[in-house]
């Protein structure tokens, strides 16, 4: 009965489905892990299989082998990031709500994302004169990928004309405004990456 207890306990930690992820990122076999632990190759499979949980030293010996602490088999291990936005909950914002006209809206498509590395946009451009562009800058890179429609991305004194299916990337820090050319639906997808600390 205790055996019974200590094993569901055991259970939860998900050890033999750690120690496979493990040997499968080193690309190896449950026969070469048996070389270098020293343990038999039925006893590690059955432990991969939680069909029998291992002794301490037994764990220490393949945590050795990985170079991983006793700890990594009793803590979980984070979830990867995978977040879904729909379309239905997204949000358009003008890029600057005090602007008039408004160069551009967006909708942010990783908003829901912890700790995210970059910032994606969908964003739709209006056209404005060429007077009416606001130079804007900020730290990091930009990658902008057109969807629909011309788009006029000006950096710096430089004036660039993109169509649908061109992608430009830039350093941001250098003051860059757009403006929609022509009357057709301008869209693009934006991604905007901070500087790495």
């Amino acid at each position: 009965m205790v055996s019974d207890t200590i094993n569901t306990e055991l259970g939860k930690y998900g050890i033999g489905a750690k120690l496979r992820r493990l040997r499968l990122r080193k690309s190896m076999g449950l026969l070469e892990l048996s070389k270098h632990t020293g343990l038999s190759l039925a006893l590690l499979s059955k432990l991969e299989r939680d069909v029998m949980y291992p002794t301490l030293p037994t764990l220490a010996r393949i945590a050795m082998v990985f170079s991983v602490g006793l700890e990594y088999f009793f803590t979980s291990e984070p979830k990867p990031v995978l977040e879904i936005v729909r379309r239905k909950d997204r949000l358009r914002f003008p890029n600057d709500p005090d602007a008039d006209p408004v160069a551009y809206s967006f909708e942010s498509l990783d908003f829901p994302v912890p700790n995210r590395v970059l910032n994606t946009f969908f964003a739709e451009f209006n056209p404005l004169a060429p007077e009416q562009c606001r130079m804007h800058e900020h730290p990091g890179v930009e990658v902008i990928y057109i969807l629909a429609g011309k788009l006029e991305l000006r950096t710096g004194e430089d004036v660039h004309e993109l169509s649908e299916g061109d992608a430009v990337y830039f350093d941001s820090g250098v003051p860059h405004a757009y403006r929609r050319v022509g009357a057709k639906r301008t869209t693009a997808m934006v991604v905007s990456l901070p500087p790495r600390a």
